[in-house]
């Protein structure tokens, strides 16, 4: 293919990756045991080979990959969806937006310009060729955040319609050490960026600014940079994102405290303030903003792919294992290589739910509730794919007992671990801590919950609708060589690897550590299965309100 490394050489050894079986550390009569690291191998060898492209929607990656999954699905005797087709039609808007080339700033005596990319970025979800802002007022609402539960409103007294909206990264919970406040240094979902644009729609707000700062954000201005200049994927909205504020965008710590400076006010007060209780949002003086986005718009239908496997006595509930199938396609050359294979993410999330698929129609006992396997697209455009399903169901929500979320499962051998991500949130730990068991496997809640994992894969998109949901994999301690090695590797592979064309398929893996993994959801969803009741999100979880609505006479 054009750009890449020697096929004959680096792309052609790596079909060659390890598949030492997994140790059966579950007993070996379950039809668990029958999920390897060879199957693994085939698999992941399909899914992130050149031929598919990076796996990119609205590509030909994306046509080769969904054939592939709905073959294999077919190929498996699993029944199609309700419509009698493995594809779900997921329709989305490409936007790419140019900002004008300065933002600005004016008021209190002040006029400064901020410059794109050095001091800003800014986007946005509505399908029109241009949007403005024009004099909008600006306001700074400390975290931008209405959090009932905890008792917090930044927006309280407070009318924006018009205005441009200035806020902090993450949430108050994460400047201090009181872990009873929000959720201490664990991100909650108020702390996602997502949640800060639609909060300031809600409110009818112009724009929303997201101040940039690396350590409550958890990552530096070019990861911000990088995901805000390339085009972006929208769902496409009945309104057309007119809902949507019209300016969405970041600005760097520097640009915000000049801001603020213009203002009369000093960032460092202001941020003290914005994390106490009682905190009111305030003008920034008299200033204004002006600024505008050209757009092109390109509109399309991509597809989440999916299959059934019927239960036998109450096939009307459902568990849902679920994967994303896109990564990035064709991109930059780098190191003569330009597809972006995305063997790790999500390749292996593939691999395991294929296997797992495979591995409950060898069962000589079929499951009494039913299985559905979903692969789904958009994820690393922002979980669209999941999100279009949770709020387009095939199968209804308050009949779905759980999702089965797999993501980035590491190539280093067997775990002693078992991390999940969003540690404390349901009753579905249980469940994996009772299959962990079975491997001499320990649960380990997530190492890093300031970055807000738990918001960022697809699993996410069901909790948001109140099903329960588990993202687990191992992680942290290698069976045979440790944690250094651990973190070795996931530094090596985060820094080298991680959204780049390098994140292929590699002959030194050693799958067998994905089919424990992968063992282990197969024993999840097996006991949910053969179960009469319904996991529940534990007391706390912001997610419990929407479940408990939905079961209301189920």
């Amino acid at each position: 293919m054009v750009g890449c490394q020697s096929q004959s050489s680096s792309k052609a050894a790596s079909t060659s990756a390890t598949t030492t079986e997994a140790t059966a550390t579950a007993p070996t009569a379950t039809a668990a045991s029958t999920i390897t690291a060879a199957t693994i191998s085939r698999y992941l060898q399909a899914v992130s080979s050149d031929e598919m492209q990076g796996r990119k929607p609205f590509t030909v990656g994306e046509e080769r990959a969904t054939k592939y999954l709905a073959d294999q699905f077919q190929k498996l005797g699993l029944k199609p969806g309700p419509d009698g087709s493995y594809f779900q039609p997921v329709p989305m808007v490409e936007i790419t937006g140019t900002p004008s080339a300065t933002m600005q700033i004016r008021g209190n005596g002040q006029n400064l310009a901020f410059q794109y990319k050095t001091d800003f970025v800014a986007f946005t979800q509505r399908e029109q060729p241009q949007v403005a802002v024009t004099n909008s007022p600006l306001v700074f609402a400390g975290y931008g955040v209405v959090a009932p539960e905890y008792k917090w409103d930044d927006y309280a007294g407070l009318d924006v319609k018009g205005k441009t909206v200035v806020v902090l990264v993450n949430d108050p919970g994460n400047a201090g050490n009181d872990t009873t406040f929000f959720k201490g240094k664990a991100m909650t979902y108020y702390g996602r960026w997502t949640y800060k644009y639609e909060e300031a729609a809600r409110h009818g707000a112009a724009g929303l600014l997201i101040v940039h700062d690396t350590k409550p954000a958890a990552y530096p201005w070019s990861v911000v940079l990088s995901g805000a200049i390339s085009p972006k994927l929208r769902a496409q909205l009945p309104d057309k994102g007119a809902s949507k504020c019209a300016l969405e965008g970041w600005l760097t710590l520097d640009a915000a405290k000049k801001l603020f400076q213009a203002a009369g006010q000093n960032y460092d007060q202001l941020y003290a303030a914005a994390n106490k209780p009682g905190f009111k949002a305030r003008p920034l003086g008299d200033l204004t903003l002006t600024a505008s986005i050209q757009n092109k718009l390109r509109r399309q239908t991509s597809k989440n792919v999916l299959a059934v496997l019927p239960g036998t006595t109450r096939a009307n509930e459902y568990i849902i294992y679920s994967a994303h199938w896109d990564h990035f396609g064709v991109g930059k050359t780098i190191a003569g290589d330009s597809i972006y294979n995305g063997a790790v993410d999500d390749g292996t999330g593939l691999a395991a739910l294929l296997s797992i698929a495979e591995a409950f129609q060898k069962a000589k006992e079929k499951p009494a509730r039913s299985l559905v396997f979903l692969a789904v697209t958009g994820e690393e455009q922002g979980l669209l794919g999941s999100a279009y399903y949770a709020q387009h169901p095939p199968f209804p929500l308050n009949k779905t007992v759980a999702d089965l979320n797999m993501d980035m499962l590491w190539p280093y051998g067997e775990m002693k671990d078992l991390t999940v991500i969003g540690y404390g949130q349901s009753e579905l730990e249980e469940y994996a801590r009772a299959a962990a068991k079975e491997q001499d496997r320990y649960v380990l809640p997530d190492q890093t919950p300031e970055t807000g994992m738990f918001y960022r894969s697809d699993h996410f998109s069901f909790a948001h609708v109140g099903v329960p949901s588990l993202y687990a994999s191992g992680g942290y301690e290698s069976r045979t060589r440790g944690k250094e090695y651990i973190a070795q590797q996931r530094q090596q592979f985060t820094s080298e690897h991680y959204h780049k064309p390098s994140d292929q398929l590699d002959p030194s893996w050693d799958l067998a550590g994905i089919a424990q993994d992968a063992q282990l959801y197969y024993r999840v969803g097996q006991r949910l299965a053969g179960e009469t009741t319904f996991p529940q999100w534990k007391a706390g979880s912001e997610f419990k309100e929407a479940r408990d609505k939905s079961l209301v006479g189920h």
